[in-house]
C-alpha cells in the first residue's frame, strides 16, 4: 500500500534550513522537554523557539533551560529558546507552530472524573470521549479558535502540530475556524502497536532480529484513540497472521480479580481489550486499552472502578491527575544544577515531521487529518487518523480503505459526537452540546441523570464558559 521512506542523511557541514517554531503551551514540562532534548540532537535544522504560556514564569524556566542545554558540547542542534507574554509575538513569521497546552487539573480533571462517579459513570482517562472528554471539548473549542485566528493572522503558511486531547476536536476547530490552515494532530497511541508487532516479528520469523518500531508498516485507520490495525509488515513478511496465535497465547483474556492490580502503575495497559476486540471483529484496536474502552459501552459497564482491573487495566482517580509534582520540582533541579538534563531517544516524530515539511527528505507517520477519502465510509472533514506521507510542504494521506461494518457504526458515533461538539463551540449552544454528551456510549443512565449530569459539570465550569458567551439555557431546564 506504502513504503515508509529513509530519513533524509544529516548534512555534514552543518544545518540546511533555519526555520522559527512558535510553541503554545511553553511552560508544559512534558512535550516541551521533548522537544528541547530533540532538537539537541538535531544537526540539519537550526532556527529559534518562541515560547508562550498563561503561565509566563514556566516559559521562562524552560527558555532559560533550553539554551542552558544547547550550551552544552554534546548539543549538535544550534536552537535559541525565549519566551513571551504575547500569543501574537510567539506566531509572529512562524514556520512551525507546536500545541500542547493543559487546563490546571485540580479544576478541570476533578470534576471530569468525580462528578461522573456518582452517577456510577466509570472513566479510565477521561480526556477523549465519554462525559469527561464532552466537557474537556467545550472547554478546548475557544482556544483553539484563538490558536487558529492567529495563525491566520500572524503566519497563515504555517504547519501547525498538535498533541493536546481531544485531539480530534482540537484539531478539527482549527480548520473550522480557519479552513486553509496546515495542521496535523500527532499521538503516539500507535506506536505501541508497532512496537507489539516487532516483538511478533521476532518471535516468528527466524532473520527478524532487533526489529525497531519504525520498520514495522501498519495500516492505521479511525479517529484518534479509536485506531485500528488491519495490515502489518515487516520488509516483505505478512505479520498479521501471527496475531490468532498471539491471542491463543493471551488466553484466557480477563480473568483478574479486583485488587489484581493495586500494584500497578495507573497508566498500566496489558493489551488485553484491543486482543478482544480483535477476537470479536478482526481489526485490531490500535490504542491503549486505557482509552479503547471509553469508545464502548460495555468494558466499562462496572459497579466499582476495581472490576476494570480484570482488563487488565486501572481507572484513574482524579488525585493522580493533580498529585504528580515531578515536572516542576524536576525543572527546579536542572535550573539549581542538582540534576543534569540527559539526552535520550525520545522515540516522537515532531523533529522529523518538520524535517521533512521543511524539504530535508521524507517521511511516513500516522497522524490525524480531515478525511479527503482516506478512510472509506466516514465523512469527509471529519479528522481521522491514517498514515500520511509528508514530504516538501506538504501532507498527503495514504489510503487506507474502509472498517467492519460493526466498527465503522461504532466510530461514527464518535465522529458525529465529534462534529456536534464543535459545532455547539462555534455557535455557543449548550443545548446543542448535551445532544452530543447524551449519544456518547459511557452515558448510561437515564435521560434526565444525564441531563443533571451535564448541567452539574457545566455549572462547576460557568465562569469558564460564561467567558465565551455559551447560551446555557440547558441549565434551566
Amino acid at each position: 500500500m506504502y513504503q515508509l521512506s529513509e530519513q533524509a542523511e544529516p548534512v555534514p557541514s552543518g544545518p540546511s534550513r533555519t526555520i522559527d517554531i512558535g510553541y503554545i503551551g511553553g511552560g508544559s514540562q512534558g512535550w516541551a522537554h521533548t522537544l528541547i532534548n530533540d532538537l539537541a540532537q538535531c544537526p540539519d535544522l537550526a532556527g529559534s523557539v518562541t515560547l508562550y504560556d498563561v503561565d509566563y514564569e514556566m516559559a521562562s524556566k524552560n527558555a532559560l533551560l533550553g539554551n542552558r542545554v544547547m550550551d552544552r558540547e554534546e548539543a549538535v542542534g544550534d536552537w535559541s529558546f525565549e519566551a513571551t507574554r504575547s500569543m501574537d509575538k510567539a506566531l509572529d513569521g512562524a514556520d512551525f507552530v507546536i500545541c500542547s497546552i493543559q487546563d490546571p487539573p485540580g479544576e478541570t480533571f476533578v470534576h471530569d472524573i468525580d462528578v461522573p462517579q456518582e452517577y456510577g459513570i466509570y472513566q479510565t482517562v477521561a480526556d477523549t470521549v465519554g462525559p469527561g472528554g464532552a466537557i474537556r471539548s467545550l472547554r478546548a473549542i475557544p482556544q483553539y479558535r484563538d490558536i487558529a485566528a492567529t495563525v491566520r493572522e500572524r503566519c497563515p503558511d504555517a504547519w501547525v502540530i498538535n498533541y493536546t486531547n481531544p485531539m480530534t476536536v482540537c484539531t478539527r476547530a482549527l480548520y473550522e475556524e480557519f479552513p486553509d490552515i496546515n495542521a496535523i494532530g500527532l499521538c503516539h497511541e500507535v506506536f505501541k502497536t508497532q512496537e507489539l508487532f516487532a516483538e511478533l516479528a521476532e518471535r516468528h520469523i527466524d532473520e527478524a532480529e532487533g526489529v525497531a518500531r519504525d520498520e514495522v508498516r501498519v495500516n492505521v485507520k479511525g479517529v484518534n484513540h479509536f485506531t485500528w490495525v488491519d495490515e502489518a509488515r515487516w520488509r516483505d513478511r505478512d505479520l498479521f497472521q501471527y496475531l490468532d496465535e498471539e491471542l491463543e497465547r493471551r488466553k484466557p483474556l480477563f480473568d483478574r480479580e479486583p485488587g489484581d492490580l493495586d500494584a500497578e502503575s495507573y497508566w498500566v495497559n496489558n493489551g488485553e481489550v484491543a486482543f478482544d476486540l480483535y477476537d470479536r471483529f478482526g481489526v485490531l484496536g490500535a490504542a491503549g486499552d486505557r482509552h479503547l474502552v471509553e469508545f464502548v459501552p460495555w468494558y466499562l459497564s462496572i459497579d466499582d472502578p476495581e472490576e476494570v482491573q480484570r482488563y487488565g487495566i486501572r481507572t484513574t482517580p482524579s488525585s493522580a491527575r493533580v498529585s504528580d509534582d515531578e515536572g516542576p520540582d524536576e525543572m527546579e533541579r536542572y535550573l539549581e544544577g542538582d540534576a543534569e538534563f540527559e539526552f535520550r531517544e525520545s522515540g516522537e516524530e515532531a523533529v522529523d515531521i518538520m524535517r521533512a515539511l521543511a524539504g530535508e527528505g521524507t517521511f511516513v507517520t500516522h497522524l490525524n487529518y480531515p478525511n479527503e477519502g482516506q478512510v472509506d465510509g466516514l465523512p469527509d472533514g471529519a479528522v481521522v487518523e491514517t498514515n500520511a506521507l509528508l514530504s516538501g510542504d506538504d501532507v498527503t494521506p495514504l489510503c487506507a480503505g474502509g472498517l467492519p461494518d460493526e466498527v465503522e457504526s461504532m466510530v461514527e458515533t464518535h465522529v458525529t459526537n465529534q462534529e456536534t461538539l464543535v459545532r455547539a463551540g462555534f455557535e455557543g449552544d449548550l443545548d446543542l452540546a448535551f445532544q452530543a454528551f447524551l449519544n456518547e456510549p459511557l452515558v448510561t443512565v437515564s435521560r434526565d441523570e444525564a441531563q443533571e449530569l451535564f448541567a452539574k459539570l457545566i455549572e462547576l465550569e460557568r465562569e469558564y464558559f460564561a467567558d465565551y458567551d455559551l447560551d446555557a439555557s440547558v441549565l434551566r431546564a
